[in-house]
Formats: C-alpha cells, sequence, structure tokens
C-alpha cells in the first residue's frame, strides 16, 4: 500500500472516531450535566525510508475535549433536584472513588440519605453523606448550599471546583474522575433547589458536524480509490512497454 492510501486511511480512521463522538453527544442531548465533547487531531510527520522522498504528516487522535460551559437551567420544582450556577461540581461517594457531577437529579435512599440516580450518596462539604429525616418536612437548600429540615441545619452540600478542568476525566456518562487534590471547595457556589440543568449539547449543530463529518468521510474515499485507480493504471502501463 502507498503513502497516499497510508494518509487517507490515518484520516478515515479519526473522522470515525469523530462520528462516534458526535453521535454520542446528540444521543445525551436530553441528559441532565452532560457536557458536549469534541475530538483532539494530532499531526504525526513521518519521515519515509527512501532517500530524497518528501516528509509525509498523518493525522491522529490525539484525545477528547469537553465544553464544560453551562447548560441551560430548569424548573422542575422537585424538592430533591439541585443544579449549580456557575463553576463546581457536586461531589458524590462511589465504590471506586469520590466523583464529581453536574446532574443533580438527585433523590434518598433507603437510609434517607440524599443520593445520586445510580444511588451513590452526596457528600457534604465535610465529606459525609448527607441524611435527611424522613419524619419532617422536605427539604429547602439555600444558595450556599446548607440544608435545613424545619429549624434543624444538615450541613452544606459539597462543591468541588477544578482551576484546572483537563485534569477531570470521564467516569460515566455526566461523572468524572479526578486526581487526589485536583479540587478546591467552591464555597461562594450557587445552588439552586427545585431545578436541573440540562446538557449544554446543540442539537441542530451537532447534526450539521455530523453531516460534514460523513461527507468528509466520503471525499478521503474517493481520493484513495482514485489513487488506488492511477497506480493500477501505471503498473498496467509499464507492463505494456516491457
Amino acid at each position: 500500500m502507498d503513502t497516499a492510501l497510508y494518509v487517507g486511511l490515518s484520516r478515515q480512521m479519526t473522522l470515525q472516531r469523530a462520528l462516534d463522538i458526535a453521535a454520542n453527544n446528540i444521543a445525551n442531548a436530553d441528559t441532565a450535566g452532560f457536557k458536549v465533547e469534541q475530538l483532539l487531531l494530532e499531526e504525526e510527520p513521518l519521515t519515509p525510508p527512501t532517500f530524497g522522498a518528501a516528509p509525509v504528516s498523518y493525522v491522529i487522535d490525539n484525545g477528547v475535549a469537553r465544553d464544560f460551559g453551562q447548560g441551560e437551567m430548569e424548573s422542575t420544582g422537585n424538592a430533591f433536584d439541585l443544579a449549580v450556577e456557575g463553576a463546581g461540581f457536586f461531589t458524590v461517594q462511589t465504590p471506586s472513588g469520590n466523583l464529581f457531577t453536574r446532574d443533580g437529579r438527585f433523590t434518598t435512599d433507603s437510609q434517607n440519605r440524599l443520593v445520586t440516580h445510580a444511588g451513590d450518596p452526596v457528600l457534604s462539604t465535610g465529606g459525609s453523606p448527607i441524611t435527611l429525616d424522613p419524619t419532617k418536612p422536605a427539604p429547602k437548600v439555600a444558595q450556599d448550599g446548607t440544608i435545613s429540615q424545619g429549624a434543624a441545619s444538615l450541613g452544606r452540600v459539597g462543591v468541588a471546583r477544578f482551576p484546572d478542568l483537563s485534569v477531570l476525566k470521564k467516569a460515566g456518562d455526566t461523572t468524572f474522575s479526578a486526581p487526589d487534590g485536583a479540587s478546591v471547595a467552591a464555597n461562594d457556589a450557587i445552588i439552586r433547589q427545585g431545578m436541573v440543568e440540562h446538557s449544554n449539547v446543540q442539537p441542530v449543530l451537532e447534526i450539521t458536524h455530523l453531516i460534514e463529518i460523513t461527507r468528509a468521510y466520503e471525499r478521503v474515499a474517493k481520493m484513495m480509490e482514485a489513487n488506488q485507480s492511477m497506480t493500477s493504471t501505471a503498473i498496467q502501463r509499464l507492463g505494456q512497454v516491457s
């Protein structure tokens, strides 16, 4: 296989990856707290083994970037639904360690703890699960995250902020992991009770991107086919001359 086909194949591989990411964005357009993703590309130059041949550059997958911008907020009226306005992530306790999420669709478990839909406890600023009293009125959550039931204060919802968002690694559709010590307490975060943050995916833009990726894949395929045709023609003519 000649160099042009290798270059074309490298581009097709990244386009396939970009197609998967765009499709995943569209699939999660209605997922609360989901953050839109985009493929990062990198040029990989390679010097051909043939002396005097021009350098060749391949395109390779260099990971995924995420836009952590604020998604639209919707009022639900549910006392257990919370949303972070501005930068910050709720901290949740899981069997694999603490994770971080913007998905504030919370509920309570059999132990009356505030938990995610996956059943993971939501942590307070002190790092402990938040336990509610089922015999008291629905909890009230102040803008600073303080939770109270009647006259009793149950602590504050823990919200973490990351000065360097690149340390966050995807652990699930809406959860992220981070190295120890990478976060700081977002004590000035604003918590909105009875609201949910939607995905920041813009479906129309993602569908347009999906179409662009498909067309680019087709162009590369045609280029590779034309190159292969020229190579075959050249070989046939050389054979006729000899």
